[in-house]
């Protein structure tokens, strides 16, 4: 067997160590600055997960379509359950599960692979990696680089809704905003502090890529499974963005959400509400937040709630290592009869 000569090894770790480097210097594009021309109105929603968002998604693109608008639903989460209840709890292919099958088998992907409808409304997963094996930021952005290869921009819908996970910072769940994929971001939140914390931290990146010359404002928010504290709605004030639907805290809701059902259908006892929230959807304009500091943020809620009468305490060596910590002799010099 042939000893590889270290030389040889310096240089391959070189040229390893150089195209590393390389690759991370590449800068990314810059945030566009002219006015958005698109005819199809493109929206991410944004939120905590568990909030929602699947939920109202569902019920809203169904109800778009049953008043005669061409809408698309695309899932954004790695956990591609957007359209779940849409499709009655049943799973479709993600686009990159989907991608890597078709590649594996020299085959192109098609609309038909990983594009499905129900009742006038158009569904697909973005999807993402297992866990541990690899980034949902990366996926999601070889994601719409298959759906631009499939066409996405001549596509003539009258909306396309991105579903995004708004608990994730890194760069691919905020490619809509960053990029002005979109023209408006809809949060979706409760009365609690962490689903109002994310929904900060959208407003917060709105607002920097807008003073960056961005297009992409914040068209308002809805409040889920509202129980009327009113934390969300005092939220909303604060950062400048109104409420677009406040949907109650109900048993016969989230009886039927957990079983697959779609409650934003015309003539249903829930109908007015999603018939609401499409209009306002609609019609609200892109707006700048101001995102509030994190103490302000805090103020919405009463101190007991939060914790605020909490003190921070600084540890000590001693603290944390107790069986190991000795008290050094003083190396001070004390003379007698001084």
């Amino acid at each position: 067997m042939n000893a590889v000569a270290p030389s040889t090894q310096a240089s391959a770790k070189m040229s390893m160590t150089e195209a590393l480097r390389a690759e991370a210097a590449v800068e990314p594009d810059a945030v566009a600055t002219t006015p958005a021309k698109k005819e199809t109105q493109v929206i991410a929603i944004y939120g905590k997960g568990g909030i929602g968002k699947s939920f109202t998604l569902a019920n809203l693109s169904y109800m778009m379509a049953q008043q005669g608008k061409r809408v698309l639903l695309i899932g954004c989460d790695p956990k591609s359950d957007t359209t779940s209840l849409l499709f009655g709890g049943r799973s479709c292919p993600t686009i990159i599960e989907t991608s890597s099958k078709k590649k594996l088998a020299g085959e192109k992907v098609s609309i038909g692979d990983v594009c499905f409808i129900r009742d006038g409304v158009f569904a697909m997963e973005l999807g993402g990696p297992e866990v541990g094996r690899g980034c949902g930021g990366r996926g999601i952005i070889h994601g719409f680089e298959l759906l631009e290869k499939l066409g996405f921009h001549e596509w003539g819908f009258d909306y396309v809704l991105l579903d995004f996970l708004g608990d994730v910072v890194c760069g691919g769940f905020g490619l809509p905003i960053a990029r002005d994929m979109c023209q408006k971001v809809i949060v979706v939140a409760s009365n609690d502090l962490q689903s109002l914390y994310v929904a900060n931290n959208v407003c917060s990146a709105v607002d920097y890529f807008r003073r960056m010359g961005g297009n992409v404002g914040v068209a308002g928010m809805v409040i889920n499974k509202d129980d009327g504290t009113g934390e969300a709605q005092a939220f909303s004030e604060a950062v400048g963005i109104p409420v677009l639907s406040a949907i109650p805290a109900n048993e016969d809701i989230r009886r039927k959400s957990a079983n697959y059902e779609i409650i934003g259908k015309p003539g249903g006892e829930w109908a007015p509400m999603f018939e609401q929230l499409a209009e306002q959807v609609a019609e609200a304009p892109p707006v700048r937040p101001t995102p509030l500091a994190h103490d302000a943020l805090l103020n919405l809620f009463k101190g007991d709630a939060v914790g605020r009468s909490v003190v921070l305490q600084p540890a000590t060596e001693a603290d944390m290592c107790p069986a190991t910590v000795r008290s050094k002799a003083s190396l001070e010099v004390i003379y007698e009869g001084v």
